[in-house]
């Protein structure tokens, strides 16, 4: 099974996507979402310096774009994407390229979110002097104790020894001075405290627009970077962007889950680099690719060809409720011929940390049972075939 992640803020260099530029038709594409975006992202993605591309409301629409105009050098049309990716997720900004990218939202919704995002994020983080720092090394446990004595939001648990804590400056300097045992604070080179309270004012702001905008479900099953979660829903998609912004960031169970659905690839779209790094870590045994520059392509459809799986296809004529996580299911005393309203609750699924109940989204009449009561379960994996009806 093949997954694509897409990378966050950080993740943007200087003249990232200049080799880019020469492949037919990528000028053009990124003109388009830059008039979407009311920015130059040739110029930002291409000439203009490391300080410039760093301001919160450049980085974010410069990611976002540079990752769905090169999603096409991957795929020339969009339902090839579909047909062979068995998996998406995306940190932080990137959840939104990775929405986009599985038909949640079109690439205009996402430019003018994502412009809107890094704009409230911008206000919101110079209201106070705020930062991040990432804390590497130290046992976990020691690392959240010290953190919370600080006053600290583990903003990015990333998984392998890496955690990114977040929080004014005065807690900040506290925390270099007194740092977890065997760990080493090193300060990151953001605009304000990503992920806490502090950016609750760009939250309802988001809120407000996500209101408005009209949403598609995933064409693939999609991770959530805030629980883990496959998320089957695409309203419950764009719910989940709004509030990221302040909830911190879980790539930690974000691997897990892809792990667990039998992922046995992954390609990380430009500016790629960070999560490839984070995968060798926390993701042995996976195939990983970073997708850096036009160089790469080969290898890259080479992993497509031995990873993905034409069999992943959605058949329109039938809706799957798939599971949200790993655990053992518990299923409704339901029949097959029997209708289901939207919403109605047709499974739990137990984990070792939780239960989560499994909604059908949509009404339907039951084709089939794909799973027994006590069954274990992967995350994404089909729990009920469902025949689409108005109900």
């Amino acid at each position: 099974m093949l997954a694509i992640v897409c990378p966050g803020q950080g993740s943007q260099t200087p003249g990232f996507l200049a080799p880019w530029l020469e492949l037919p038709g990528f000028q053009d594409r990124l003109n388009w979402l830059s008039a979407v975006a009311a920015m130059d992202l040739v110029e930002h993605g291409t000439t203009s310096d490391a300080d410039t591309i760093k301001d919160t409301a450049v980085a974010q629409p410069l990611i976002v774009g540079a990752g769905l105009v090169s999603l096409l050098a991957l795929f020339s049309h969009p339902a090839d994407g579909f047909r062979l990716v068995g998996a998406g997720a995306g940190h932080s900004v990137g959840e939104i390229t990775a929405a986009s990218a599985a038909g949640v939202l079109s690439a205009e919704q996402a430019m003018v979110f994502v412009r809107e995002r890094g704009k409230g994020m911008a206000a919101a983080s110079a209201v106070l002097p705020t930062g991040m720092a990432a804390v590497v090394g130290g046992t976990e446990d020691d690392v959240l104790s010290v953190l919370d004595k600080h006053g600290l939001t583990p903003a990015n648990r990333n998984g392998g020894g890496q955690i990114v804590a977040a929080g004014t400056m005065e807690q900040l300097d506290a925390l270099k001075a007194d740092p977890p045992a065997k760990a080493r604070v090193i300060p990151l080179q953001v605009a304000g405290a990503f992920h806490t309270e502090h950016m609750g004012s760009a939250v309802e702001q988001l809120g407000g627009y996500a209101r408005a905008m009209s949403t598609h479900d995933p064409r693939v099953a999609l991770v959530s970077n805030k629980d883990g979660q496959v998320v089957h829903s695409g309203v419950d998609v764009l719910r989940r962007l709004v509030t990221q912004v302040s909830s911190p960031v879980r790539w930690d169970l974000t691997m897990e889950t892809i792990v667990g659905m039998g992922v046995t690839g992954i390609i990380e779209i430009p500016p790629a680099g960070t999560l490839v790094g984070l995968a060798k870590r926390g993701m042995p045994g996976v195939e990983a690719l970073a997708l850096k520059s036009p160089d790469d392509l080969d290898a890259a459809h080479r992993m497509i060809r031995e990873h993905g799986d034409p069999q992943q296809a959605m058949d329109p004529t039938w809706r799957l409720v798939i599971s949200p996580a790993k655990g053992t299911v518990t299923i409704a005393d339901l029949t097959a011929g029997e209708d289901v309203r939207p919403g109605t609750e047709i499974a739990t699924v137990n984990t070792l940390r939780d239960s989560y109940p499994v909604s059908a989204l949509h009404g339907g009449q039951v084709l089939e049972w794909l799973v027994d009561d006590g069954d274990p379960v992967a995350p994404g994996q089909p729990i009920l075939r469902l025949y689409p009806t108005e109900l």
